[in-house]
């Protein structure tokens, strides 16, 4: 399996980043190796009840000074359906969903904004206040 970069938000706001092999939607946790540990180390198990949204990053670092978009460009090709989340802690991101079910753990969400760090979100359905269909 390929490493990838991951930025994981906690419910509670605690942030952890790190590279994961092992992450599946359908499994109820999965392991991260953050980054300011050595490759030696395990690594953390990370239980998806507990969690906000799983990032999948281009880097750990971004760019602070950008501000992520809260639109489609017009013409702007997208996978699945244009969609708008809320979470419980009010932050509001827009993007597309391939596969939208409130009844399921979580979901794949492909940012609007093609300069963000987020490659792919998976949001955890328990941390959604607001969900629509753009």
């Amino acid at each position: 399996m390929e490493l990838l970069k991951v930025i994981i938000r906690y419910a509670d706001g605690r942030i952890l980043k790190g590279h994961t092999m092992d992450f599946f939607p359908n499994k109820p946790s999965f392991h991260v190796q953050p980054v300011e540990l050595g490759s030696a180390d395990k690594g953390i198990e990370v239980m998806v009840n507990q969690l906000k949204a799983v990032f999948f990053v281009k880097d750990f670092t971004g760019n602070s000074s950008h501000r992520d978009q809260k639109h489609f460009i017009e013409g702007q090709q997208v996978s699945g359906r244009k969609a708008e989340v809320t979470f419980k802690d009010g932050e509001v991101s827009v993007g597309s969903t391939m596969g939208y079910d409130p009844k399921r753990p979580g979901f794949f969400f492909a940012p609007s904004d093609l300069e963000s760090n987020n490659l792919r979100v998976y949001v955890v359905s328990s941390a959604v206040r607001g969900f629509r269909f753009l």
